[in-house]
């Protein structure tokens, strides 16, 4: 990280201090709880990782140095499956985040819709972006608008899913008003991260390593065997 872009020891200090204050509420939210699966304590569980990786990354940045603490992946932050053995019915949820970056590619398209499906003058919920969002997230299946992102003046952020098992399928309509607050993280089955975060950590372990390979340099003693090809006998042919 080049030097105008550190983090300053004020704003290091300030996540120390964020870290002791996540530090607390997870300990009120652990002595409060009300059973194994409290969400409070998963909550506080979350903001506590998330404030103690913070301040590693910004310790890192300004100091070089690092802390003793292990933050858990996504996979290792779920708690151990007790969902049945074999599941009778599954729910498959998904969340894919999209940042608008080209508001009138976006207002473009969904008026082509709506021209299409009427055969005349397009309708005013395609004039707004909120509207040209519900014209076309009502035409195309979410993985079309994902795999087309670009053509809708779109742009992908973080995605996530996550496959829970039932012991029976739900009745219709028995969830449709709050589809996703009955998620039980004991019956998730498996889930699938998607982050440019993960990207900027593998560039940054490639840079890593391409620093100690030009420390390290090349080896004159290997270098020299491998360009004197007199000390090389020829092969057997018959051999």
């Amino acid at each position: 990280m080049s030097d105008a872009a550190q983090p300053t020891a004020a704003e290091v200090r300030a996540a120390a201090e964020a870290v002791k204050t996540a530090l607390d509420r997870h300990l009120a939210a652990v002595e409060r709880r009300t059973g194994e699966d409290d969400p409070a304590v998963y909550e506080a569980f979350n903001e506590l990782a998330a404030a103690a990786e913070e301040y590693d990354e910004l310790l890192y940045d300004r100091y070089d140095e690092v802390t003793p603490f292990e933050i858990p992946g996504a996979e290792e932050a779920l708690p151990p499956y007790t969902g049945p053995e074999e599941p009778n019915a599954l729910s498959v949820l998904i969340r894919r985040d999209y940042t608008v970056v080209e508001p009138q590619r976006l207002l473009a398209q969904a008026r082509r819709v709506e021209a299409a499906d009427e055969e005349g003058t397009p309708a005013p919920s395609a004039g707004t972006v909120h509207g040209a969002l519900g014209v076309l997230f009502g035409e195309f299946e979410p993985d079309e608008i994902a795999s087309r992102h670009k053509e809708f003046g779109l742009e992908e952020g973080d995605s996530t899913l996550w496959v829970t098992a039932a012991d029976e399928p739900a009745e219709p309509g028995e969830w449709l008003e709050v589809p996703f607050e009955q998620l039980d993280p004991q019956r998730v089955v498996c889930r699938f991260d998607v982050s440019a975060v993960f990207d900027e950590e593998s560039e940054d372990d490639r840079l890593e390593v391409d620093r100690l390979e030009e420390d390290l340099g090349p080896d004159p003693e290997l270098d020299g065997d491998l360009d004197d090809d007199e000390d090389l006998e020829p092969l057997d042919a018959d051999r």
